[in-house]
Order: C-alpha cells, then structure tokens, then sequence
C-alpha cells in the first residue's frame, strides 16, 4: 500500500465530505425535519461519489482505534429516528434475507445513517492521527468497507430519504404536507 494514498487529492476531498456528514449528524438538535432531510438529500450522494474515488487499496491489519461508542451510535440514532418520526421505516429489497423470503424487510433511515456515521467518525479520528501509517490504513479500511457494506447501505437508505422528501412511492408524506 502505497503511503501517498493518505494524501491524494481524492482523499483529502473525502476526509471534508466525511467529517462534514459527521458533523451534521451530530448537530441536528435544533434543525427542521424537513431541513434534515433536504441536506441529506445532498450530502449522501456527495459521500458516495468521493467514497468511489478512494484509492484502492487492501487493508493490511494495522489496528485501527474506535472511538464511536454504543452510545454515540445509539445518540445519533435516535435524534435521527426523533427527527424522521413514521418516516424513519422503509421496505427493503437489496438484503441478502429477502431472496429467501415472502415477507418484506423492514429497515430503518435512522439506523443505516448510524451505521454510516460509525464508519465516517471511525476513518476521519484515524485520519486525523496525522500518522501516515495509520492514515493510509484507515483510507483502505474505509474504501474496503464502503465496498463490502456501507456504499450499499448509502445507496438503500438515500432511495428511503428521497421517498421522504419527493414523496416518490406516492405516499403522502407528513414532513412535507
């Protein structure tokens, strides 16, 4: 792995996109439902695109420190399940579980955004080491991730936000009426 690849345009741009996501999560206290929604809106295809330009690199085991506890997950959670209310459950059809079933899989907005949160706050406080080792580790780490779970996740969970905010299932939407 290549030390350059914690410093490549590409993934500086990713680091401000991620540690902007981040922080929006962590201060949605006083915003509009429908203001969070219409960031979100933005800010998930945004994370997408420049996960996708993430160098491609193979994790190579270096440990790499957590610092989103069970309850920061759990905070974030739960301000976002607050601010979606009913909109917060979606139908889920691109999870492994729904080949091999007749009923539905419900998902939640709230959780997937955690989920990504975790994997953003975990890549940016490694980066933020100023470590190269270290950075270039979590760079594979978080494009290994964004392939293997969380871009799917992305990419389930903005098609659920944009139903909330365009409405476009055709269910009337309470955020919005």
């Amino acid at each position: 792995m290549e030390s350059s690849s914690a410093f490549d345009k590409n993934t500086v741009e990713f680091v401000t996109v991620a540690a902007e996501y981040c922080a929006f999560l962590e201060q949605i206290y006083d915003k509009e439902p429908e203001r969070v929604v219409d960031v979100l809106c933005k800010l998930l295809p945004l994370v997408y695109l420049k996960a996708t330009m993430l160098p491609q690199a193979e994790p190579e085991g270096l440990y790499l420190e957590e610092c989103v506890t069970e309850a920061d997950y759990e905070e974030i959670r739960t301000r976002m399940a607050q601010k979606l209310g009913e909109n917060d459950d979606y139908l889920e059809v691109f999870v492994e579980d729904m080949k091999y079933s007749d009923t539905p899989v419900r998902k939640c907005i709230s959780e997937d955004l955690a989920d990504i949160y975790q994997a953003l706050r975990n890549f940016v406080q490694s980066y933020r080491s100023g470590l190269d080792e270290v950075m270039t580790e979590a760079v594979a780490v978080c494009a290994d991730g964004f392939r293997t779970y969380w871009g799917q996740t992305l990419t389930n969970t903005l098609r659920a936000v944009h139903n909330v905010r365009y409405g476009s299932d055709g269910i009337e939407n309470s955020l919005y009426d």
